[in-house]
């Protein structure tokens, strides 16, 4: 029979035992945890935006896990490491993983312990049970290296079937819930690159503190947007939503279609939207897309508009994640 206060001090013992960031001191049936925290060396400052109804203020970029860059792939632990490091470095405080993101969330738990309580670290689940959700939960915690969440999403929620499994009485919605309660999630959100649609509904069904969506200014011309559909329904509710899919893989900086000061740019002047999350392939990449951040401006109507014509003609080859599910 499954007890809540098991689950917790499970998640506890396992990471002092494995070497993890949990003082032995503290697993004393009790739920405090010894974790190390330094001060970041931060040596340039991004703006930063209150994250909707989470409270918790962040730079207007994030550091994205996946995207097949070296922060997701098992034989690039180095380069993975020096990025990481870098974007602490240069003031980013969101970093974004998966349970199904390679070797993400073990390259991210190499380096984030010692900064822990300076950084807003989310991961996910793809999984639509209950039960399958705690055990990615915990095997996310233990490869992060932490005992908590700053945020847990529910994975690229794509049909309203989804939705149904998910809010069904041993769906996902259930450890969400539980995880929150005993303090190993702090903030609970949904994604989703496929129906706009469908995170709306999701957003209508349960208070949601963050969302990530895909937002580029190609997507405006798709057929079912996910600006005009999900982030009226989120600034009203205060969710906090997060943007990826920014330059669509890096296919909307081509010559002759957008620079990364216009693709970010776009993102960051939607109304409702609070900040965005790239994957980088080098240090070098990464400290590019940091200057653009750090540089950003709010975009006019009119430049909006302009960014949006550039996009017009090519629209479908920048949507192709639209059709991922």
């Amino acid at each position: 029979m499954y007890k809540k206060t098991t689950r917790r001090n499970l998640i506890l013992t396992t990471l002092a035992v494995t070497g993890g960031i949990i003082g032995g001191a503290a697993i004393n049936n009790q739920t405090q945890t010894k974790v190390a925290s330094v001060e970041i060396p931060t040596t340039s400052k991004m703006p930063e935006q209150i994250l909707g109804k989470t409270g918790i203020k962040v730079p207007l970029l994030g550091l994205g896990g996946a995207g097949k860059t070296p922060v997701d792939k098992s034989r690039q632990e180095k380069e993975a490491i020096a990025i990481i490091e870098t974007a602490l470095s240069l003031g980013i405080k969101y970093f974004d993983t998966a349970a199904s993101y390679g070797a993400s969330e073990s390259h991210l738990g190499k380096v984030l312990p010692a900064y822990r309580k300076n950084v807003f670290l989310v991961s996910k689940t793809a999984r639509r049970d209950r039960d399958g959700a705690w055990q990615e939960l915990e095997r996310s915690l233990k490869r992060l290296n932490t005992d908590y969440l700053d945020s847990w999403q529910l994975h690229h929620v794509s049909f309203m079937e989804t939705l149904d499994e998910i809010f069904g009485s041993q769906g996902a919605i259930k450890a969400m819930e539980e995880a929150k309660e005993q303090g190993i999630v702090k903030f609970a959100g949904i994604t989703g690159h496929h129906e706009p649609d469908v995170i709306a509904e999701g957003l209508r069904r349960y208070p949601f503190d963050t969302a990530l969506v895909s937002l580029n200014a190609a997507d405006q011309h798709h057929p079912r947007p996910f600006a005009s559909t999900v982030l009226p329904v989120a600034q009203q509710k205060n969710v906090g939503v997060i943007g990826m899919k920014i330059p669509a893989y890096g296919r909307l900086l081509k010559p002759g279609i957008l620079n990364m000061q216009e693709a970010m740019g776009y993102v960051l002047s939607l109304p409702g939207v609070h900040c965005c999350i790239i994957a980088t392939e080098s240090v070098e990449m990464l400290q590019s897309n940091v200057r653009v951040a750090q540089e950003f401006q709010q975009l006019s109507q009119q430049d909006m508009g302009v960014i949006e014509q550039k996009t017009a003609s090519v629209w479908q080859e920048n949507t192709f994640f639209r059709g991922w599910t």
